[in-house]
């Protein structure tokens, strides 16, 4: 049969610690010999003192701090009931042609994208034009289909062969033209 006090023990962890005065007179307090507190120390920890250092989480001296941006560009939505921009233009990619934009644009004045069948992401502006983005022969524009991600830089463009395109869906892809979309002359 095991000792009680195996089992005692624990409860007594459990009970309150006895309160401590702090405004006790100096003249109350039991004297000690100096020789004595350089043996002892400092007053002995309670049990239940000791269990929670024991769990306390252990002191860190390393503070690290990382700032990352990252911009989203959303997929065009089709309901204007949900829509933010119900003027968005709706385009017939038969009567455009696409000319040259060089090689960036401004990232703040996206707006919104859509994918297309031919493996060209449409990028619609804030000032209503339209630009078309030719993907690298690896990439498919489907997989852009809910929008992608960019890691801004600090000229604030979106530039061929240097920004990565990231997919929600884990594709990173690389930009192999920008041009404008405009009306057949």
């Amino acid at each position: 049969m095991p000792n009680v006090l195996f089992y005692v023990a624990p409860l007594a962890l459990l009970l309150p610690a006895p309160a401590v005065q702090d405004d006790v007179p100096v003249h109350l307090l039991p004297e000690k010999s100096g020789a004595e507190e350089a043996v002892r120390g400092a007053e002995p920890a309670l049990g239940w003192q000791i269990i929670e250092s024991m769990a306390a989480t252990p002191l860190q001296n390393q503070v690290r701090i990382e700032q990352r941006v990252t911009i989203r560009i959303s997929p065009i939505r089709t309901s204007p009931r949900q829509s933010l921009m119900p003027d968005a233009p709706r385009i017939d990619l038969r009567d455009m042609d696409e000319r040259d934009a060089g090689r960036c644009v401004p990232l703040r004045s996206i707006r919104a994208v859509q994918s297309t069948s031919d493996n060209r992401l449409l990028l619609y502006l804030r000032d209503q034009r339209v630009m078309t983005v030719r993907m690298k022969k690896t990439c498919r524009a489907q997989d852009f289909y809910s929008g992608f991600y960019v890691e801004p830089r600090a000229d604030g463009m979106l530039c061929v062969d240097r920004d990565i395109l990231r997919s929600r869906t884990g594709a990173n892809c690389e930009m192999k033209e920008i041009n404008w979309l405009v009306a057949d002359d």
